[in-house]
């Protein structure tokens, strides 16, 4: 027997835990925009992440995984309850209670093992809305690129969220309360955007904010020796900083959509000026993933030269935006 929950209606978004978060919200009864759901939740940085374990260099364009949507609750004055258990058993009862009194749930999962997943690629933090079940699925609210409403197989679901490696958790599940009233937003953005600020340009390490972006600028003219297969490094590296649920240009669309909803609602001139950065920066990075997948593609590696030239020209685009949202 099927059990759907009833008035869930499904939240379009381009990033998987703002749509998550969204999902959940808009069910709990607050309702904003993707963007603003990632600039409370003070999403916007960057990391350069290599190791020895990694086949190839990932670049990311956001706040380490679960931030988001912890940083997004205290902002709002919501009350999250996160879950996580190495019992699958466990794990499978915690969301099946919350399922069968009303309340959607969300997961975090390997996307690799969802069945509506087509390009299969083993990423561990991925977020999705369980919202109904029956006896051989589990009915999911996703990102729009994934089709909004899906289903995957129980037991697909169940290796996604057991799955191990970078990223991953122990089955974590999470739920929202219902909220009768959320905070005013004013001070809510003003403290999101001064502390997102202060944190991308003060990294405690070297690969993260605006210094993992200088990092990247000089380690990129070292893939070619890095990779065994170049082809196809540059493409999937092209692809996930543009597709992959980022909203376009590595989430730089999402945070230049944030701030001129910030001033529209706050006439703020600082903010306008970070707000005006972001309009030429959003498109610097989309010509950044553009020339990783032209060289992947044709082999000409001068088009690595030219992005770490581009990607100075970006860090300090995005320092001095930053510096604005810091006053």
């Amino acid at each position: 027997m099927a059990i759907i929950i009833e008035g869930f209606s499904p939240f379009q978004g381009e990033h998987c835990e703002t749509t998550t978060m969204g999902n959940l919200l808009q069910f709990a009864g607050v309702r904003l925009s993707e963007p603003m759901l990632f600039g409370l939740g003070q999403g916007l940085g960057f990391i350069y992440w290599d190791s020895k374990g990694m086949d190839f260099p990932f670049i990311g364009g956001r706040v380490k995984q679960d931030e988001l949507a912890a940083c997004l609750a205290s902002r709002l004055n919501l009350t999250i309850k996160v879950q996580e258990t190495s019992s699958v058993e466990k794990a499978w009862q915690n969301v099946q209670a919350f399922i069968e009194s009303g309340t959607p749930v969300g997961l975090k999962l390997d996307s690799y093992y969802l069945d509506y997943f087509t390009n299969k690629v083993h990423f561990a933090a991925h977020y999705a809305v369980i919202y109904g079940m029956d006896d051989e699925y589990a009915y999911m609210a996703d990102t729009r690129q994934q089709g909004t409403l899906l289903k995957t197989r129980l037991t697909q679901l169940a290796m996604a969220r057991n799955a191990k490696g970078p990223m991953s958790s122990r089955n974590r599940s999470f739920t929202i309360e219902p909220v009768r009233t959320h905070p005013p937003l004013e001070p809510a953005i003003r403290t999101s955007l001064r502390n997102n600020a202060h944190d991308y340009l003060n990294p405690p390490i070297r690969n993260i904010g605006n210094q993992g972006i200088l990092k990247m600028s000089k380690e990129i003219l070292k893939w070619p020796s890095r990779s065994k297969n170049l082809e196809h490094d540059l493409c999937l590296t092209a692809l996930l900083m543009e597709r992959a649920g980022t909203g376009g240009a590595l989430f730089r669309n999402l945070y230049r959509d944030f701030l001129k909803e910030c001033v529209d609602l706050l006439g703020d001139p600082n903010i306008e000026q970070a707000y005006l950065a972001f309009t030429e920066i959003a498109p610097m990075w989309v010509n950044v993933s553009s020339a990783i997948d032209l060289a992947g593609k044709t082999g000409n590696l001068q088009e690595l030269n030219q992005v770490s030239k581009l990607l100075l020209e970006i860090a300090d685009k995005e320092r001095v935006a930053m510096e604005f949202l810091c006053d």
